[in-house]
């Protein structure tokens, strides 16, 4: 897809690590993620550590209004989890800039699927070229804990 949308004016995207607001990250989703509701700042902080991690930033403040991480072999598979936008900034289009960020970063490893688990925001992925599994009945679930 060549239709990548920019993030609005005022916002820049990295995958600096470093630059990732842990504490800001981890109260966004321990507190208001349906799918990460309650989780502990030591397990976020070992899924940043662990992942490929982008940020989106105000440019004169540089605070972090969104977040999405990526689990990936950098080869044949990749997971998009923990995609998050700051409720001040909804509506701007950083959701959908951010997930087409994340395609084309992983585009040139040439990974056959990127997966993710949404439970309300499909368009935003649809648009980004997402579809659901051709043959979910070949999909199965480890599942250490019990889902909602």
């Amino acid at each position: 897809m060549n239709d990548t949308p920019a993030l609005p004016d005022g916002y820049l995207l990295s995958t600096d690590r470093d630059r990732v607001d842990a504490a800001r990250v981890h109260h966004w989703l321990s507190t208001d993620a349906y799918w990460a509701l309650g989780r502990p700042r030591e397990k976020q902080d070992l899924a940043i550590a662990s992942s490929l991690n982008f940020g989106v930033y105000e440019e004169g403040s540089g605070q972090q209004m969104a977040y999405a991480r990526v689990v990936t072999d950098f080869a044949v598979f990749a997971w998009l989890g923990d995609v998050y936008v700051d409720r001040s900034v909804r509506g701007k289009g950083i959701g959908g800039a951010l997930v087409a960020a994340v395609r084309e970063h992983l585009r040139p490893y040439g990974p056959r699927r990127v997966l993710l688990a949404t439970q309300d925001a499909h368009e935003v992925y649809e648009k980004a070229g997402f579809t659901p599994l051709a043959h979910p009945e070949r999909w199965m679930a480890l599942l250490f804990q019990p889902e909602d």
